[in-house]
């Protein structure tokens, strides 16, 4: 029996398509494996596994941005978070309009739409990194990211991808960045004063990003990609809550059968989203004691990103009706329907 898509293809036909998942897997289990041996849990950046994704998985350009300069941004950007939490004096709220700023500006400056650049500010800000561990990670999985990027279009297993610079001026951009630091204020002064911190989950925010400026599909989406990290959220949870506390399963097999889960919901869908695969990966990085209520803050703050995104930037009030209906109900059920 072959498992189909909701498209009606065959779930991992294409084999490019399938060696390229085996690459990316091994990437995210190398990060958590070494994670797990050292015994150093700042080893372990989500937002790699969104990288991998984009980068390696995604047959297209993702982000516009030079591959030397995907290193050289997230490292510093890694690193400039560390050095807010241990030197700035500012409350949490000040330390995450920085960290937020920081990321702005490194974007703007270079003209690149690398997003993951905001969770690596944001990370160590939101979970009280100090240790230089963390931007040395960063460092050397960003180097190993944008070496397999190069070898794979060389092997050709992937499209080669140019830089363009972003089109907006540097004025525009800045104000837009002010907006969406605004309103990201916004929702983390709720997440603070409710004391529900994972409202503002660093994928949270890249997802609150990239629908205010990204023109790519997902964009007419919006409840899908509402639901796929929210299932991305249950999977890590699950997983490790039952996998590596009740039965003791080393983490690196716990990230193997998240992402298992997940390259599968992604074959069925048809579609990708990078920021599932951080939100998947942030259970083994937070106390156990905040796991079982993670799902439902990812979903709410996703939910709220995702709305003032719509609402602010993407104008969807004055959208026609037909055109909002199509939004809510997602392409897989349209696909569904269509095939029943």
């Amino acid at each position: 029996m072959v498992i189909r898509s909701a498209a009606g293809k065959p779930l991992f036909g294409d084999v490019i398509q399938r060696k390229r998942y085996f690459y990316a897997m091994l990437m995210i289990l190398l990060m958590i494996g070494v994670a797990e041996w050292l015994g150093e849990k700042e080893i372990i950046f989500p937002e790699m596994a969104a990288l991998t994704i984009g980068m390696w998985i995604v047959d297209k350009r993702v982000w516009q941005v030079r591959r030397l300069l995907v290193v050289v941004l997230m490292t510093l950007g890694a690193a400039a978070g560390v050095c807010i939490v241990r030197y700035s004096p500012l409350p949490l709220i000040g330390n995450l309009a920085l960290a937020f700023s920081c990321a702005a500006i490194g974007l703007t400056l270079t003209r690149s739409t690398l997003v993951p650049l905001v969770s690596a500010c944001m990370l160590p800000v939101l979970l009280g990194t100090e240790s230089w561990v963390y931007p040395l990670a960063v460092l050397v999985m960003s180097l190993i990211v944008i070496c397999g990027q190069w070898w794979m279009e060389r092997k050709e297993l992937r499209t080669m991808v140019e830089f363009v610079p972003a089109e907006r001026g540097r004025g525009e951009r800045l104000q837009r960045w002010s907006l969406l630091l605004v309103n990201m204020l916004a929702v983390a002064w709720l997440a603070i004063y409710t004391t529900n911190l994972y409202f503002i989950l660093p994928p949270l925010i890249v997802t609150y990003v990239e629908f205010a400026n990204s023109k790519a599909g997902f964009r007419d989406r919006p409840v899908q990609v509402l639901l796929v990290l929210f299932v991305a959220a249950i999977l890590g949870v699950t997983f490790q809550f039952i996998g590596h506390y009740y039965f003791g399963i080393p983490e690196f097999i716990v990230a193997f059968m998240i992402f298992v889960c997940l390259f599968t919901l992604f074959e069925f869908l048809g579609k990708f989203f990078a920021p599932a695969g951080a939100v998947a990966l942030i259970p083994m990085i937070i106390p156990r004691e905040g796991l079982l209520w993670l799902p439902l803050q990812v979903l709410v703050g996703a939910a709220m990103f995702i709305g003032l995104a719509m609402i602010c930037f993407q104008r969807c009030l004055a959208w026609p009706r037909a055109q909002l209906i199509v939004c809510l109900i997602p392409p897989f059920i349209r696909d569904l329907r269509k095939r029943i």
